[in-house]
C-alpha cells in the first residue's frame, strides 16, 4: 500500500514560484496530486506549473494572487474550483521575513509582517475551507512557521518574523479544534533553516557553518527534498488523526 497515494487530488500551494513552495509541489505531484500553484510572478508560475505537466504528468494551474487582497484571495480559489472541481489540500506557504534589530525595525516592517505571513495565511485557509473544503467534508491544510515560531534567536534580529510565526502556530492550534468536525486537518511545519537558490551562499559561509556546529544537533542545515516527506504524511491520508500539530523539522535545532 502507498500510504502517500494522492492520485486524483488537488493541491493549492501558496508561494509557488521559487524554494520550498515549488519542493513541496513537486513531492505532491511525484504522488499523482494535480497543482494550483499560486504567487505574485506570473512567468515564473507558467515555468512552475511546465515544469510539474512535463515530469510528473499531473494537470496544474498556475494563478496569480497577492495573498494580501481578500477579493483576489476569493477569485483565485474560485478560478481553481472552476477547473478542478475540488481543493483536498492546502499548503500556506507564501511568507516574508525583516531582518534588523528590534530597536530598529519599523512600524510598517512589523505590519507588513503580520499582513502577508499571519493575516495572509488566514485568508487563504478561510476561502479554501469555505468554498472547498467544508463543503466537502474533507481536506488537509499545512501552514508553513517556522522553528522561530517556536523558539528566539541570536543570530540575526527578526521579531516581526517571529511573532508572525508564532501567530502562524497558534492560529493552527484554532483552526484544527474549529474544523475538525468537517473532516479537515490542520497543522504546521516549522522548517529551519534550508538550502535554497537563494539562501546557500549565506548558509555556506564561515559564520553560518560554525553556527549549524553550535546550534543544530545534526550539525548542517537542511538539503533539498528534506522537507518533502513531513508535507507528504501531512498532506495524505496516513495523518487522518492527526491534526493540531506543529512539527518541527529543523535537525534539531528547537530540541535544546
Amino acid at each position: 500500500m502507498n500510504y502517500f497515494d494522492l492520485k486524483g487530488q488537488v493541491a493549492l500551494v501558496t508561494g509557488c514560484s521559487t524554494g520550498l513552495g515549488v519542493q513541496m509541489a513537486k513531492a505532491l505531484a511525484s504522488q499523482g496530486c494535480n497543482i494550483v500553484a499560486v504567487a505574485r510572478r506570473q512567468e515564473m508560475l507558467d515555468k512552475v506549473v511546465a515544469d510539474l505537466k512535463a515530469e510528473y504528468g499531473v494537470d496544474a494551474l498556475a494563478l496569480r494572487c497577492d495573498i494580501t487582497d481578500t477579493d483576489m484571495v476569493n477569485e483565485t480559489v474560485k478560478k481553481a474550483l472552476e477547473h478542478f472541481g475540488r481543493i483536498d489540500i492546502l499548503i500556506n506557504n507564501a511568507g516574508t521575513g525583516a531582518v534588523a534589530p528590534a530597536e530598529d525595525i519599523t512600524d510598517e516592517q512589523f505590519n507588513d509582517e503580520f499582513r502577508i505571513d499571519l493575516f495572509g495565511s488566514f485568508k487563504v485557509a478561510r476561502a479554501v475551507a469555505k468554498q472547498a473544503m467544508i463543503p466537502a467534508k474533507y481536506g488537509r491544510i499545512i501552514n508553513i512557521a517556522s522553528m522561530y515560531g517556536l523558539v528566539g534567536n541570536k543570530i540575526a534580529g527578526s521579531s516581526p518574523y517571529h511573532a508572525a510565526k508564532g501567530g502562524v502556530v497558534n492560529l493552527t492550534r484554532a483552526l484544527a479544534a474549529e474544523w475538525g468536525k468537517y473532516n479537515i486537518t490542520v497543522n504546521s511545519i516549522c522548517p529551519g533553516y534550508f538550502y535554497t537558490d537563494l539562501t546557500r551562499d549565506t548558509l555556506n559561509s564561515d559564520f553560518f557553518q560554525q553556527n549549524a556546529k553550535t546550534m543544530i544537533p545534526l550539525e548542517r542545515y537542511g538539503e533539498e527534498g528534506e522537507l518533502d516527506s513531513a508535507a507528504l504524511f501531512l498532506a495524505s491520508k496516513a495523518s487522518s488523526y492527526v491534526t493540531g500539530v506543529n512539527l518541527p523539522v529543523d535537525g534539531g535545532y528547537t530540541c535544546m
